[in-house]
């Protein structure tokens, strides 16, 4: 039972909703709670699913590590998800609530500044041991610590300290109070004291890991596979955010070094089910008799995701892309309506803001909230955040391209950038010249197009796909010129605002603030996102940071797609109520395994 008082949500009458709820078995931001004290399951799962069966998939690159928590080489895919688990479960058709797992009660306090866990007694981790306060303790201790990823210290930034009551209670105090914080300790996963008291946490060793979650790791070959089992002994099997759920006695994953040889092994039959990122595979490499008779489904699940931000990211921290006045010029020679047509069939929709099909993204000139946020720093802001609505350049008008490269170059000899051998310096004799790094192949086509158009106002630009370890580690110490990148949204964006954008994390490594932002005003916008205290506030804070990164250029944006592109192999039942918010693997944790004999009617 979670009591989360009064004290939390009076502030918000009015603002956030109609209603504030004082609920006794689940978290909302907006004190609001889809499901009442004696749901039974998510309404995404169904009652017809049945334990049994394999789910194999795949993913690109390798791993190295079986700690997903620290800096250091990769862990293998879903192990987070499935080993281990948090204090509290997201519902995936609310965009603010959490229910209780590990936790059985959380407790704010009055003066909002601490919440008290008691642990659900039943919960144990794989190894049989319970999970305890002094793990509770632990983890938060840890994931604070400079052991782990530096995103979680930077994360968890506000949560002071766990104090143990007794074996199963456990308080988290907070530094100071956001709406947001306790969401945030519930999303906690928490780790075993025990086994790290015996074993160097941040060891590279590929050690089995134990977790409370519904699967183990039953075996791997490094960089190639790894086996889930599912957990027949598990804790939470009939718990009303896990019943139904997890359905697969073993979950596979396959490992490929790029999309295009996945695709073949996929229709060969070599993995069940394929998130497909790449225009070209669904438009015309998924075809054949396979789909025809049905024994190979493709189809697009429609989701409400906040699909973020994804754009060629320019590394600000390099002389070349230190003037905002260059990156605009160089996003002129993207020509995203040729791309769309002619490598894309058409499929995507531009990226319009860093909140891109939501709710949060900028639109018209600012209202009189945001100008409150925004007008005492007008002269730190460049006038389009307060004239110009956001908007991308077009190439379907009339000039095409070349009238946006002719402007590109105009801002560009403005700014003193001159040609010397057919490329553009500046006058410090610095060349305008970079490399574009790619993790996927896919990419290359894409840059074919941008690259040329940049050469034609003369910049040297070039790009290179690189292994996907190399690739994250150049990102995490930030030794790139321009890459492409995703910035992914929540529902309710906070804390993580900090890591993207925040001064604080421009030299940090490992965090997420790749462009190397360092602006007054982006601080203050990301500090007025997390501690907003009602509805109005958090849009009002998002649209105005939406303008000011925009116009700022640190991205050349790109494109969404508001729906998940699936294709499996039949042999699986679905739930018939889709979730709202979720991502392609948590929506294939509710499905099942369904009778072989269809299979084998179709061969036959």
């Amino acid at each position: 039972m979670f009591r989360l008082f009064w004290a939390v949500f009076a502030f918000m009458i009015g603002s956030l909703c109609v209603h504030p709820v004082s609920a006794d078995h689940g978290l909302s931001i907006d004190g609001a709670l889809k499901y009442g004290p004696s749901f039974s399951r998510f309404d995404y799962v169904s009652v017809n699913a049945v334990k049994g069966g394999e789910l194999v998939i795949h993913q690109i690159g390798s791993f190295d590590k079986m700690n997903p928590f620290t800096l250091k080489g990769s862990a293998p895919g879903l192990l987070e998800t499935l080993v281990y688990e948090p204090l509290s479960q997201a519902s995936l058709d609310e965009p603010f609530s959490q229910y209780g797992l590990l936790a059985a009660d959380i407790e704010v306090a009055d003066d909002r500044l601490s919440m008290t866990v008691t642990l659900d007694e039943a919960a144990r981790f794989s190894d049989g041991i319970p999970v305890s306060a002094a793990d509770v303790k632990f983890t938060v201790e840890t994931l604070k610590s400079a052991a782990v990823h530096p995103f979680y210290p930077y994360y968890y930034a506000d949560i002071e300290r766990a104090e143990v009551i007794d074996a199963h209670r456990v308080r988290i105090y907070f530094k100071k109070w956001n709406r947001e914080l306790p969401l945030i300790a519930g999303q906690i996963p928490i780790l075993p004291k025990h086994v790290f008291d015996e074993q160097e946490f941040g060891s590279r060793e590929l050690r089995i890991p134990t977790g409370s979650g519904p699967y183990v790791v039953e075996s791997f070959s490094q960089g190639k596979s790894v086996v889930y089992r599912r957990n027949p002994d598990y804790w939470a099997i009939d718990h009303p955010v896990r019943r139904y759920m997890y359905n697969f006695d073993r979950i596979v994953i396959k490992y490929y070094k790029d999309q295009t040889v996945a695709m073949e092994a996929f229709k060969a039959g070599e993995f069940d089910v394929m998130a497909v990122n790449i225009a070209k595979h669904w438009a015309r490499d998924l075809r054949g008799a396979k789909i025809d008779d049905g024994r190979i489904v493709k189809k697009a699940f429609p989701h409400g995701n906040n699909a973020g931000m994804q754009g060629f990211v320019m590394n600000s921290r390099r002389p070349q892309f230190a003037d905002p006045v260059v990156r605009r010029a160089l996003g002129l020679a993207f020509d995203f309506q040729w791309t769309n047509r002619a490598l894309f069939y058409g499929q995507y929709v531009r990226n319009n803001s860093y909140f891109s099909n939501s709710y949060l993204a900028a639109s018209g000139l600012p209202s009189e909230r945001e100008l409150q946020l925004l007008e005492p720093y007008r002269n730190l802001l460049p006038p389009e955040v307060f004239d110009q609505p956001l908007t991308a350049p077009r190439t379907d008008g009339p000039g095409g391209i070349r009238k946006n490269l002719q402007q590109a170059a105009r801002l560009l000899k403005e700014r003193g950038w001159t040609l010397k051998d057919g490329i553009l310096h500046n006058d410090q004799g610095i060349a305008l010249s970079f490399e574009i790094i790619l993790v996927s192949p896919s990419f290359e086509r894409v840059m074919a197009g941008y690259v040329q158009n940049l050469r034609k106002i003369g910049v040297d630009a070039r790009y290179r796909t690189i292994d996907p370890a190399l690739y994250t580690e150049r990102i995490n110490n930030f030794d790139f010129d321009m890459c492409v990148f995703v910035f992914g949204q929540s529902q309710s964006p906070g804390n993580e605002q900090r890591n993207y954008w925040h001064s604080e994390a421009a030299d940090r490594k490992g965090s997420r603030n790749i462009a190397g932002i360092k602006d007054p005003v982006v601080d203050m916008l990301v500090e007025q996102i997390i501690y907003a205290e009602n509805r109005d506030e958090l849009i009002a804070a998002c649209h105005a940071l939406d303008r000011v990164l925009w116009y700022g250029y640190y991205l050349v944006p790109n494109w969404y797609l508001n729906t998940h592109r699936l294709a499996y192999h039949n042999k699986f039942n679905l739930p018939e109520t889709l979730p709202v918010y979720y991502d392609y693997i948590s929506f294939l944790l509710t499905w099942w395994s369904r009778d072989p004999s269809f299979l084998q009617m179709k061969q036959e």
